[in-house]
């Protein structure tokens, strides 16, 4: 698909993940910039895509930033640190040129790294992610540019999506592999003060993670990082900022069954969410 088929009309703000963690993103944008409209779209027939390869999830991440870009949006964020790790450069260097040089994909990653800089005391950073953004190593790379000297510890957590989608993170059956991965990573690296949940399905573990912690650790939920980088961006992109509609509406879409997604996204946003489903 070129340009010329795509809809050039003012349209929403396309917020792209795997399944449900992206949720965790869109609220905080929806609080911070409660005017615009917005369209999530979950890839959840093909989720979770933090164990596929590089190509896969490039391919996934891919159709579905088309299919939001063919519902009218200007502006797409991958609310997803395994796209951002593993499609948002791809897709920015050889897709936007084609589909639109004049749209726009942002990820998750850098916002993130960026705001750590002014987090931590020490320069001693962990980071929480699934396996797929820990291969990739897309913290580490980022870190290393804006903070050579920074250590960055990435720990694995292939547990806790499943734990978050199976309604287990707050369960006590959870503690047990939240314990697992703090201690792991601590004694990796025993001066850590700053921990990055690295993956958007985190903050639904948060309080179990904050209690395997020694306080003086500070714990970073990307959300609202993301939402004020994008409060930001728009300042700085007034261009792009002109073809956002503002009516404050939020259209839900999943690759899924629609009742089983509108069920879990409820457990994220603390409100009864409708979807509908498409086919990417």
């Amino acid at each position: 698909m070129n340009h010329n088929q795509l809809p050039s009309a003012p349209g929403p703000i396309g917020v792209f993940d795997s399944g449900y963690g992206g949720l965790t993103i869109l609220s905080e944008i929806r609080r911070a910039l409660p005017d615009y409209d917005y369209i999530y779209l979950g890839d959840n027939a093909r989720a979770p895509y933090g164990s596929r390869s590089f190509d896969i999830v490039y391919r996934f991440t891919l159709e579905a930033v088309t299919e939001l870009f063919r519902r009218g949006c200007h502006l797409v964020i991958l609310a997803c640190n395994t796209a951002s790790a593993k499609a948002l450069r791809s897709i920015q260097q050889l897709d936007l040129p084609i589909l639109d040089p004049d749209r726009r994909v942002l990820g998750v990653i850098r916002p993130t790294v960026e705001a750590v800089g002014d987090i931590t005391r020490n320069g001693h950073v962990g980071i929480f992610a699934t396996p797929g953004t820990v291969a990739s190593e897309s913290y580490d790379i980022e870190i290393a540019k804006l903070y050579p000297d920074f250590k960055v510890t990435a720990q694995a957590c292939p547990m806790w999506v499943p734990l978050v989608e199976n309604r287990e993170a707050d369960r006590p059956g959870a503690d047990y592999f939240v314990r697992q991965e703090t201690d792991t990573l601590l004694s990796r690296d025993p001066l850590i003060d700053t921990v990055i949940l690295g993956c958007t399905h985190y903050p639904l573990l948060y309080s179990k993670i904050r209690e395997a912690m020694p306080d003086d650790i500070t714990i970073v939920r990307q959300g609202d990082i993301v939402a004020r980088s994008l409060e930001d961006y728009l300042s700085r992109h007034p261009e792009i900022n002109a073809r956002l509609t503002r009516g404050a509406s939020t259209q839900y879409l999943t690759t899924e069954n629609p009742e089983k997604f509108s069920a879990l996204a409820t457990l994220f946003l603390q409100h009864p969410v409708t979807a509908t489903r498409i086919t990417l």
